[in-house]
């Protein structure tokens, strides 16, 4: 999997450190269309997946750990997105602010996950460096 920052992921996450921009909650969301996540992303890039349980998760600011390293990590504990039944082909991951930008974008290395009964699952650990930010 490689992490992508859209550009308008860069410039929220860029205000933020800079005091431009107020810190908003983030949400992760796993899209369903073929898609690897580009520079030029928007939230229409991506077609949420919908249906048969799917729920998007509000992630806690606090519930991030952080370690001080070359690079620094950020890592947010496993989330599962459990289903109700078949919700087809699932592709990725992306996560998105208060107003709807999306901050970062991640295609599963084994994609697609393909969603067929009541009890699949989709498990997604966040880890981020300030590497990724950076690249």
């Amino acid at each position: 999997m490689t992490l992508r920052i859209p550009n308008e992921g860069e410039s929220q996450m860029l205000g933020i450190a800079l005091g431009k921009v107020a810190f908003s909650a983030l949400t992760l969301k796993l899209y369903s269309n073929d898609k690897v996540p580009a520079e030029t992303d928007t939230t229409a890039s991506f077609t949420e997946v919908s249906g048969n349980g799917y729920a998007a998760i509000a992630l806690t600011g606090a519930n991030w750990t952080l370690t001080e390293g070359a690079p620094t990590n950020a890592v947010y504990p496993e989330q599962i997105f459990t289903f109700t039944g078949a919700a087809g082909n699932v592709y990725g991951y992306y996560v998105v602010d208060a107003a709807g930008k999306v901050r970062w974008a991640e295609r599963f290395t084994t994609s697609p996950f393909v969603v067929t009964a009541a009890g699949d699952k989709v498990k997604i650990t966040l880890n981020v460096t300030l590497q990724d930010l950076l690249d």
